[in-house]
């Protein structure tokens, strides 16, 4: 299985979103997936690739190359692609993965999450999408994506394109068990 990872670069994050990532790193591990991801070597990033690493795992990197420049990429990742533009960066994340997986971030987790899930929305991206609630991060996201659905701009089988988990270890099963979609999803794509 392969699996797109979206996460944190900042450093300077609660402990408790580290533990998570580790975690999250070793049940990837024990179900021999292979990770992509970023590429950076700070934050839930850098955890993430430590914890891979370790575990003599496979793990992909992809990155910017201004990036790169600044040295934000993690030097014990030798599986990399260096793109010219964030945009061929999202498209790159999403190709050939089994799944994609959200781990708690800033603007950039956020972004990347939200155009992954509007790709799904449109029958563009088929593959399950699973965010990792640590502590109830993603609470404030919960509410919004509900909101859109009863204020009508989604549809309710729109809140069926993703799952919320608690745990690291309820992150694998909730791929498995995640909702089977296909590219007919632009056939419900505005809200009726």
């Amino acid at each position: 299985m392969r699996i797109c990872v979206y996460c944190a670069s900042s450093p300077v994050v609660n402990k408790k979103y580290f533990d998570a990532t580790e975690s999250l790193g070793k049940e990837f591990l024990s179900a021999c997936v292979e990770v992509v991801f970023g590429g950076g070597a700070h934050g839930l990033m850098g955890k993430l690739a430590d914890t891979i690493i370790a575990g003599k795992g496979k793990i992909k990197g992809i990155m910017p190359k201004f990036m790169d420049e600044v040295e934000w990429g993690h030097k014990g990742v030798s599986d990399f692609v260096y793109t010219d533009t964030m945009h061929e960066r999202k498209a790159k994340f999403l190709e050939n993965v089994d799944a994609l997986v959200a781990l708690p971030g800033g603007s950039g987790t956020l972004e990347e999450l939200l155009e992954a899930i509007t790709l799904k929305r449109l029958g563009l991206f088929l593959k399950p999408i699973v965010i990792l609630n640590t502590d109830g991060y993603y609470d404030p996201l919960i509410v919004m994506l509900e909101r859109c659905v009863t204020e009508n701009f989604m549809n309710a089988k729109h809140l069926q394109m993703w799952k919320f988990v608690s745990l690291p270890g309820e992150v694998i099963p909730a791929i498995s068990s995640s909702t089977e979609w296909d590219d007919g999803a632009i056939n419900f794509a505005l809200s009726k």
